[in-house]
């Protein structure tokens, strides 16, 4: 069984249609969270995740819009939180509020989280990857550190398919993984698409210029 994973859209429609349209034919869709946040397009990547189906679980930008609370967040990060706030209808930040922290998916073969099993909140570089952080499934899937990484045990695989909105390896292509459930393998995939489009769009919005210059970066 093919699966196209992806998480950390954070409101870039120019990236997530640029990862759709590289998306090889998979039997199932899913997301890791964060739909929303920093890039300006926040309905419009909630319906493309919408209008696919696509299981997603809550990140924790997802949360905060869907709550009003960015307290925690730093100024560049609570903006977007209140540009998002701004631009949502009632329905899509229902659609926020009732993702789920973790979701089991595909006959529980696959466990989806944002941050770590045990906290949603928790960063989980590739390098604290471990068996032990899986349970009866064949394979783990977070996000939330936007670090594309993966490792696979003889118990399952643990994998953090990247993020397609806002990477932070260094990479500035948007990034995804097609794991395959049968055979324990995860194919890491990036694609170019137009990060000036999205700069010009950040400034448009009046949100923080550094929003759209660390996506040259990947950073």
């Amino acid at each position: 069984m093919q699966v196209g994973v992806i998480s950390d859209v954070h409101g870039n429609k120019v990236a997530l249609d640029a990862v759709m349209a590289d998306m090889p034919d998979v039997d199932a869709l899913l997301c890791a969270g964060d739909v929303v946040g920093y890039n300006p397009w926040h309905a419009e990547c909630i319906e493309a995740v919408r209008d696919r189906g696509i299981p997603t679980v809550m990140g924790n930008h997802d949360r905060a819009v869907a709550t009003g609370t960015a307290f925690r967040f730093n100024e560049m990060a609570a903006a977007a939180v209140r540009h998002a706030e701004e631009q949502l209808t009632d329905e899509q930040r229902q659609w926020l509020s009732e993702l789920p922290d973790e979701r089991p998916e595909l006959d529980d073969r696959v466990k989806v989280v944002h941050g770590h099993p045990e906290d949603p909140d928790r960063y989980t570089y590739p390098q604290e990857f471990g068996p032990h952080m899986l349970g009866d499934e064949d394979a783990l899937i977070m996000g939330h550190t936007h670090v594309q990484g993966h490792e696979t045990y003889r118990s399952g695989v643990v994998m953090n398919p990247g993020s397609v909105g806002q990477p932070r390896d260094g990479d500035p292509r948007a990034a995804y993984s097609v794991l395959d459930l049968d055979e324990s393998t995860v194919d890491e995939r990036r694609v170019e698409y137009d990060v000036e489009r999205v700069q010009r769009a950040v400034r448009e919005a009046d949100l923080p210029a550094r929003i759209g210059d660390r996506l040259s970066e990947g950073r």
